[in-house]
């Protein structure tokens, strides 16, 4: 007689399990399409849909305006591409280790940033382009990440509800170097937050900032007469993303406030913000868009978030000494530990 019990779950069962390799397989298609987006637009390609909507392809915009409309194009796509890389990232991370140790407040995070994530596609509805491609992408993905979360949320430890991201993973000193720098990344995360609504807002309403008019050498009455589909498309891609960086600035700021400090969350926070700042910088220089103005913000965040890590650094490499989330305050002030 066998001595091991028989399984009997089900393929799907199995597979599926607690929800944690749905989560996972979105985590992957976001980083995938963000990888994408971005080699695309180093090749100097538009998507099949948007030669299709737009009437003519990358090369034939170029020719006009000395291809600035095009670089400007492929400098929103690159910096859509990096956040979205970003997000998926730290779903990955999110995934793994909290909601693996049935955290309440990791599975918020994930409602919260996915609604604000994938609810940014119906910012269409402003500019006039339903992209096609987008949508279908969305369809397939949301169910998986939807039913993740279901399955995911039976296995939570009580309390499950909401309120779970008002409890911070530690109390710290904020005049400490790990308070400050705790500081940095939440400043960092609101600012992030800010920053993709304020550009959703544009994206659905006026479009463009003087600069980028200034950058293009165009009016938006010259844009339309090129193709009066021209503005719609460009509108599309402010706004997707607009919702990847506030989808990205909402699960930052929750990692940074409700987890436990360990070594992965340093390690995916430095990934997440070096594809998100590392995108949406560098692809400036890159297409020649060096306004001052417009710079400013982005590098001035960076910086923040960089001091932000490098403070944190020392306290989430040292706090895998020790188990767990505390159930007392911890005193975190450089060179104590916190005690469990």
């Amino acid at each position: 007689m066998s001595t091991q019990a028989e399984d009997r779950r089900g393929l799907f069962e199995a597979l599926v399990a607690d929800g944690r390799p749905l989560l996972v397989l979105t985590a992957l298609a976001l980083i995938l399409s963000g990888g994408f987006v971005v080699f695309q637009s180093a090749a100097g390609q538009f998507l099949p849909q948007d030669v299709e909507f737009l009437g003519m392809t990358a090369k034939d915009l170029c020719r006009v305006g000395q291809c600035r409309v095009v670089h400007f194009m492929f400098h929103d796509r690159v910096s859509f591409g990096g956040a979205i890389f970003a997000i998926g990232s730290l779903y990955l991370w999110l995934a793994e280790f909290p909601l693996r140790q049935r955290t309440a407040w990791a599975w918020w995070v994930f409602v919260i940033s996915g609604l604000v994530g994938f609810g940014s596609f119906l910012t269409y509805v402003g500019y006039g382009y339903l992209d096609r491609w987008h949508a279908v992408a969305t369809l397939l993905l949301l169910p998986c990440f939807g039913f993740g979360l279901w399955r995911s949320y039976q296995m939570l430890l009580p309390p499950r509800g909401v309120g779970s991201l008002l409890r911070p993973g530690v109390v710290a000193p904020w005049g400490s170097a790990y308070g400050v720098g705790r500081a940095c990344l939440l400043f960092t995360a609101v600012a992030l937050v800010a920053g993709g609504l304020t550009i959703m807002g544009v994206g659905m309403t006026r479009v463009f900032v003087p600069q980028d008019l200034e950058f293009m050498g165009m009016s938006p009455a010259e844009l339309r007469a090129i193709s009066p589909r021209l503005v719609p498309l460009i509108a599309h891609d402010r706004a997707g993303f607009g919702g990847g960086l506030c989808a990205t600035g909402v699960a930052v700021f929750f990692c940074v406030w409700c987890a436990t400090p360990s070594r992965s969350l340093w390690q995916v926070l430095c990934v997440a913000g070096a594809a998100g700042f590392g995108t949406a910088i560098a692809i400036h220089p890159i297409v020649g868009y060096l306004s001052f103005s417009h710079l400013a913000p982005a590098v001035g965040v960076a910086v923040v978030f960089c001091a932000g890590s490098g403070l944190c650094a020392k306290t989430m490499f040292g706090w895998e000494r020790h188990s767990g989330r505390e159930a007392e305050a911890p005193d975190v002030r450089p060179g104590l530990r916190g005690t469990t």
